[in-house]
């Protein structure tokens, strides 16, 4: 009897549930402020107010499913796979650009529609990516590596899934990918002046990148001067401030936004902060990222108890993922950074975006399983 309880209690902490409830409850709540986020808009869009909350709920439970799958399967399989995951990741990037094949919204080609629901390959690339970065630099490891090699092994596939997101146009995920990989290769013990050389040309791409698309250069001065074209380009960050201002310390009260009477356009993606705070006030942010906190946390602590060195680099580029993308959308929404359209993981719409977090959740709590 007493091996049967030591049993059923390592199996628990195998699986860290307090971690897997953070990240259930953080969805649970993502589809409460989605539907009370979008409930106008969408109905007066597509004339059923569920119409967010109903696709969203759809891929909550894909998400989940997704989760206990990979927390079952071998992350070490997954790494062994990783160039043929980059290849097919590649493949979509492409695809999608094509008119018969991608979907267009909003001026961007970002989208492959299969039947009524649409995915993002650059989201997938975001795990693949990392996928291939940790089976790299977990093999070279014992070697000392060249500029020149890691340049061409681990650098090119980077410049190669930057160059096709940018054409989507995204740079948002584009700037996100490239600071996941460029932790990984820190975490991955490379070498420093590898940094010296490759950060410079990352900004001077970046900077290119936003000089030839005119909407890119305005969103920057709207960040530099947000009184510049408030009703144009300033429009959404101010709606933004005004609605995260007026909530004050404990918020205006559950349901009653004014934001999401389509004063923020695409309110239900990015811009989904707000309306928390606006309703939840300064103490709801505040336990919004104190959830965000405790689950990174968490995550770091798999990562350093990973009982090799491909499980500590994928651990922490899965924790980069995450933290990166909060931090972005959280600094957009707050105007520290311009906003950039990365969605809020477990709480933005969005099926894609909530798949992949839910999937580097699941590995996680299979790095955390063979740690014991």
């Amino acid at each position: 009897m007493e091996d049967k309880e030591l049993a059923l209690r390592s199996q628990k902490n195998k699986l860290d549930l307090w971690f897997i409830a953070t990240a259930i409850f953080l969805v649970l709540f993502g589809l409460l402020v989605i539907y009370d986020a979008t409930i106008i808009t969408a109905y007066r869009d597509f004339g059923d107010k569920f119409y967010y909350f109903k696709n969203q709920l759809v891929w909550a439970s894909v998400g989940i499913t997704a989760l206990i799958c990979f927390s079952i399967i071998d992350y070490h399989k997954l790494l062994r796979i990783s160039w043929i995951l980059l290849l097919f990741t590649i493949f979509l990037l492409i695809i999608v650009l094509i008119p018969q094949v991608g979907t267009q919204a909003l001026g961007a080609r970002r989208w492959i529609s299969i039947g009524n629901f649409n995915f993002q390959p650059s989201e997938i690339a975001k795990l693949a990516l990392i996928f291939y970065a940790t089976a790299i630099l977990s093999k070279a490891e014992k070697y000392k590596v060249r500029f020149i090699d890691a340049a061409i092994v681990f650098f090119l596939p980077l410049l190669v899934i930057v160059g096709l997101i940018l054409l989507q146009p995204d740079l948002g995920t584009a700037l996100i990918l490239v600071a996941i990989l460029l932790s990984v290769y820190f975490i991955g013990k490379a070498t420093l002046w590898h940094f010296i050389l490759i950060v410079p040309v990352m900004i001077i791409v970046s900077i290119a990148a936003i000089i030839i698309e005119p909407y890119r250069v305005a969103r920057l001065k709207t960040f530099l001067n947000p009184q510049h074209d408030p009703l144009g380009a300033s429009y959404q960050i101010n709606q933004i401030l005004s609605a995260i201002s007026s909530g004050g310390l404990l918020g205006v009260g559950i349901g009653a936004s004014r934001s999401k009477f389509a004063f923020i356009p695409e309110i239900q993606s990015d811009a989904i902060f707000a309306v928390i705070v606006e309703e939840l006030g300064f103490i709801g942010a505040i336990f919004l990222m104190s959830l965000f906190l405790f689950l990174i946390v968490r995550a770091l602590n798999i990562a350093q108890n990973a009982k090799d060195s491909s499980g500590k680099i994928l651990a922490m580029g899965l924790v980069s993922l995450l933290s990166v993308q909060i931090l972005f959308n959280l600094a957009s929404n707050v105007a520290l950074v311009p906003l950039t359209g990365i969605p809020l993981p477990f709480i933005s719409y969005g099926g894609s975006s909530l798949v992949v977090t839910m999937i580097s959740i699941g590995i996680l709590v299979n790095i955390k399983k063979q740690n014991l």
